[in-house]
């Protein structure tokens, strides 16, 4: 399989065509057509938003869901407010994140602080961890230790 490499003098000439490329959906497929990450970066795809993602977080991705619908489409610190005295063990995990995804939005990509808000949130399923706890007369009960996957993204109002 081979590779169609693009110079970055080339590809900035050709940006609206590569756009164009990028956001056309494909027939079979709502699939976007996948651009490399060098490319990406040229193009500044991705610049408008900070993300933050927590992988393999020891609490069930349901208990997470519950306090992402809270924040979901809220200012920053109207998050930061509702995270702070949500008396829910995700809450501070979030908190941390939310921290992040600022940061990463406000250093990485330039964006304005005050404008920010939480665009998307949402937690997955990550591997469960099997353990065993013993009962009576010999039997074992199977003890299912949930984790879970939890991305937040921020982005500028416009």
């Amino acid at each position: 399989m081979a590779e169609n490499r693009v110079s970055k003098k080339e590809l900035l000439e050709d940006k609206e065509k590569a756009l164009e490329v990028y956001s056309k959906k494909y027939r079979k497929s709502n699939k976007l057509a996948s651009l490399t990450k060098k490319e990406r970066k040229t193009l500044g795809i991705g610049k408008e938003q900070g993300i933050a993602k927590l992988k393999y977080a020891r609490i069930s991705s349901g208990k997470v869901k519950l306090v992402l619908d809270l924040i979901k489409n809220k200012d920053i610190d109207e998050a930061y407010a509702i995270l702070r005295y949500t008396p829910k063990a995700a809450s501070e995990i979030l908190f941390k994140l939310l921290k992040s995804a600022e940061a990463n939005a406000t250093n990485n990509n330039d964006l304005d602080r005050d404008g920010l808000y939480v665009a998307d949130c949402f937690a997955n399923q990550g591997p469960t961890l099997k353990r065993i706890r013993p009962r009576a007369q010999g039997r074992a009960n199977r003890i299912r230790k949930r984790t879970s996957h939890i991305t937040l993204i921020v982005k500028e109002r416009d």
